[in-house]
């Protein structure tokens, strides 16, 4: 299978006006060669993509061809999906984001030099009545040596109420920041927050160089009290995060909690408006770190995206290696500020599309380019997917579709664009001779669009096989390349298709 890549657009952009429904004025067509990359060539897109508008049921109807999104990083949807199947339940359908579990996996997409994007575009036909999948796939560069990134100054907001008491949960934090306080550099610093009925500044900014000590027993000496008093654990977290505010350094909270509020503030628009001048005017960012069998995802889910940063969920000691050691770089470091993606399909060959997840990141089409409006924070070594049901018209041939993101420097705040697209002769005649990385984020898709649909209602997704089915063909994926995660999806999956037969 072909596909179209990155074609930069170099140096910084003006603020540019979608004017005539273009998607990129000023921006390359782009055109093929015999690799089926883009070109490099400068010109406007060959068609105009006016803003859609939307139908009864949420898809974009046919006079509308602009798809436009935050970028999300969020995996905790994925995590706590595979925590809850193994102790032996289905998870809630309103917990379950396709996104989240589409991300979860790495996709090995070309990465960019510097700070930035590349953008992967290719797809492949499904065989159901003209649809196929489509994805679009963006990379930051990988991450740098741990000597070469910026200082963090890192707030720790710890949650020590009475539902931490859960065995192992706590002792999961601990383990964890204290993982976290061994990987950081001299010249990091952190400061300490417990928030229960109360909250309290345990630690002020510390630098690291010479104080890990006191560090490690501060963690140490985190113990469950009483109820959950969320918002007070988080405005007195950015207000020490403030007080300590570093210049130059990666300002960020790390909330790690189970979400469960139960006392004062429990809507995570009053608690983030409280904290909106340090979150905008010095730019510090939310890392939310979810515990615990009951898991107030939601909550988590919308602080994260209020504040500027993304979630992961930890169950295990091997998940918070992963998060607060193999990951470090991409939950410390910022390449991108308030990054969005478009894609423009166009109506010569597309009768219509649906952008799979990424339900509450939509983004009104004219404000691709509106840097006001916040989008997705994203750090080195970071992949974003999304995928797209694509239905050709009957024999269509030519262009497909423009996928192109915006972001904004974390040090500068000048914006910059990149993009990339695809022809219809570049969608594979079959899913099941895709590459390895689009197969993988297809079985993830199907999942978690079987996990979100009750057993009255038909596939949303084309092409959809049963859970056992998908199971088979994800250990078959896996078995290719030995990827142990790929094994983790098709357990999960496999858990899934038990639980929904014993209901």
């Amino acid at each position: 299978m072909g596909e179209y890549r990155t074609r930069r657009l170099r140096g910084t952009l003006l603020a540019l006006t979608l004017a005539g429904g273009l998607l990129l004025s000023g921006c390359s067509g782009g055109g093929t060669n015999g690799s089926g990359r883009s070109s490099t060539s400068n010109g406007s897109l060959p068609f105009p993509a006016p803003a859609p508008s939307s139908a009864p049921d949420g898809r974009e109807k046919d006079s509308g061809h602009l798809s436009t999104f935050a970028l999300d990083v969020d995996t905790a949807s994925y995590g706590y999906t595979r925590r809850t199947l193994a102790e032996g339940r289905l998870p809630e359908p309103t917990t379950v984001r396709p996104e989240e579990f589409v991300n979860s996996f790495d996709q090995h997409y070309e990465r960019p030099a510097g700070n930035g994007f590349t953008v992967t575009v290719d797809g492949a036909r499904t065989g159901t009545d003209g649809w196929s999948l489509l994805r679009v796939g963006l990379a930051t560069r990988a991450a740098q040596p741990e000597a070469q990134r910026p200082p963090a100054a890192l707030t720790f907001v710890v949650d020590v109420s009475g539902s931490m008491a859960e065995p192992g949960r706590l002792d999961l934090v601990r383990d964890s920041l204290g993982m976290l306080t061994d990987r950081l550099r001299d010249d990091d610093s952190v400061a300490l927050v417990t928030f229960s009925d109360e909250a309290r500044t345990v630690l002020p900014m510390t630098r690291l160089g010479g104080r890990r000590a006191r560090v490690h027993d501060a963690v140490e000496e985190l113990r469950p009290t009483d109820s959950t008093n969320l918002g007070a654990g988080v405005r007195t977290g950015y207000a020490t995060a403030v007080r300590g505010l570093r210049p130059g350094a990666t300002n960020r909270v790390v909330l790690l909690s189970d979400g469960l509020a139960n006392t004062g503030d429990t809507e995570p628009g009053t608690i983030l408006e409280r904290i909106a001048n340090a979150r905008r005017e010095h730019g510090i960012t939310l890392f939310g770190v979810g515990v615990g069998s009951e898991y107030g995802d939601a909550l988590m889910e919308r602080l994260a995206d209020r504040g500027d940063g993304h979630t992961v969920y930890v169950s295990t000691p091997e998940d918070a290696q992963r998060v607060f050691s193999d990951q470090l770089p991409q939950n410390v470091e910022l390449t991108a500020r308030d990054a969005k993606a478009q894609v423009a399909f166009d109506p010569r060959t597309v009768r219509e599309f649906r952008l799979i997840g990424y339900d509450d990141r939509r983004v009104a089409d004219r404000d691709f380019r509106n840097d006001r409006v916040d989008g997705g924070e994203v750090g080195p070594g970071h992949t974003v997917t999304a995928l797209y049901a694509v239905r050709t018209r009957p024999g269509a041939d030519g262009h497909l579709a423009t996928a192109s993101v915006r972001w904004l420097d974390p040090a500068t705040r000048a914006p910059h664009e990149e993009s990339g697209q695809i022809e219809t002769g570049f969608l594979g005649d079959d899913l099941g001779r895709a590459p390895y990385g689009l197969q993988v984020a297809a079985a993830a898709a199907y999942f978690a669009d079987d996990l979100r649909r009750s057993a009255s209602e038909s596939a949303a997704l084309p092409d959809a096989p049963g859970l056992p089915a998908l199971a088979e063909r994800t250990d078959a994926l896996a078995s290719r390349t030995r990827d142990a995660d790929v094994r983790e999806l098709a357990s999960a999956i496999r858990q899934a298709s038990r639980l929904r037969v014993a209901d």
